[in-house]
């Protein structure tokens, strides 16, 4: 059975608590970086600019549309103007220039249909460029709202890591202090069962928070106080101490 000075192993508890320390910070640490808002978050965003490059598609459709249509509009008037020319000059066979009226009575109402339909496109292009707008509004906003509950993670991980440094370090320090040998079984215990010492106080373990039983604690009363005993619960290090019964 290892042994240790009695007050050596009560310094164990110091220990114990910087250990305890860290494994609350590592916790607070998960528990930042599973923070609940984040993954409804980043598929929030993730959808909303989905839709947007919908749009941005819709927007470049439209916009093409609107092009051809002014483009059918600018022919079938140009050509109107050049009938209207050779008509107006007076030139050609008589049936020709009826035939000049009648195709600038033809174009005239295709540019009415040419021309509605260029008004179709351009409410439409103004109606789904609205709609880009206010989605790329949309996107900005939720990335906002995601890059400020990451700003907000990142920072309180930060003020974390600072604190688990400075108590890594204070941790060092003091665990310089002790024999290496009782060190080792101490750590043994921390790696293996999540906490390396506690106290036994009035014939409970603070390390699994239970009452030992009669012949456990028939054991432990038989051994000396330079020797180290466990909880048979916890596995920790069990320090003991006449003022705890």
């Amino acid at each position: 059975m290892a042994k240790a000075a009695p007050g050596e192993q009560m310094r164990l508890l110091d220990l114990q608590v910087l250990d305890g320390r860290l494994r609350g910070l590592d916790v607070q640490a998960k528990a930042l970086k599973d923070d609940p808002r984040l993954p409804d978050l980043h598929a929030g965003v993730t959808v909303a600019k989905s839709d947007l490059v919908v749009l941005d598609t819709a927007v470049s459709d439209a916009q093409r549309a609107l092009t051809k249509a002014e483009d059918d509009v600018a022919a079938v008037v140009a050509r109107i103007e050049r009938d209207e020319a050779r008509l107006n000059s007076g030139t050609g066979l008589s049936k020709d220039l009826v035939a000049l009226q009648s195709e600038i009575e033809s174009l005239t109402k295709r540019r009415g249909d040419l021309a509605d339909t260029e008004l179709v496109a351009m409410e439409a292009l103004e109606d789904v460029t609205a709609k880009q707008a206010a989605q790329r509004e949309l996107v900005a906003n939720m990335q906002s709202v995601l890059d400020g509950v990451l700003d907000e993670v990142r920072s309180k991980l930060g003020a974390l890591k600072m604190e688990r440094d400075a108590t890594l370090a204070e941790r060092a320090a003091l665990a310089a202090t002790f024999a290496p040998e009782l060190l080792s079984v101490y750590d043994r215990a921390l790696n293996k069962y999540g906490v390396g010492a506690a106290r036994l106080f009035h014939g409970k373990s603070e390390g699994s928070g239970m009452q030992l039983s009669a012949g456990d604690l028939a054991d432990i009363k038989k051994a000396s106080p330079e020797s180290i005993v466990f909880c048979p619960d916890s596995g920790a290090i069990l320090i003991r101490s006449e003022q705890w019964g």
